[in-house]
């Protein structure tokens, strides 16, 4: 656990990804998309990665992945990330957070 909150606090954005998850790869484009440079952990690439799984799940982001945190917070999975952009909400967190300016 003390891993993951370190990791989410060392960039304005943070996700959390597995490198064959689809949901992963279509939320790491949308913050591309927005201008965002992201720091990506692919969690079948690290060898703590199933120790990092766990911490999420115990956070409450189930699945486990996609996980994103902005600002250091966990802001949750696939779902609450695509319905943050489609209320328009997305965007003000990145700008609190410093990972875009427009």
């Amino acid at each position: 656990m003390d891993r993951v909150g370190k990791l989410a606090s060392q960039k304005a954005v943070v996700i959390f990804s597995k490198s064959s998850c689809c949901m992963c790869h279509a939320i790491k484009r949308l913050f591309y998309e927005q201008g965002v440079s992201p720091a990506i952990y692919e969690l079948d690439e690290d060898s703590r990665g199933k120790e990092m799984e766990w911490a999420l799940m115990r956070l409450g982001c189930n699945p486990s992945v996609p996980a994103v945190f902005i600002g250091g917070k966990f802001v949750g999975s696939a779902n609450t990330v695509m319905t943050l952009q489609l209320n328009c909400s997305l965007k003000k967190l990145l700008k609190e957070a410093g990972a875009i300016w427009l």
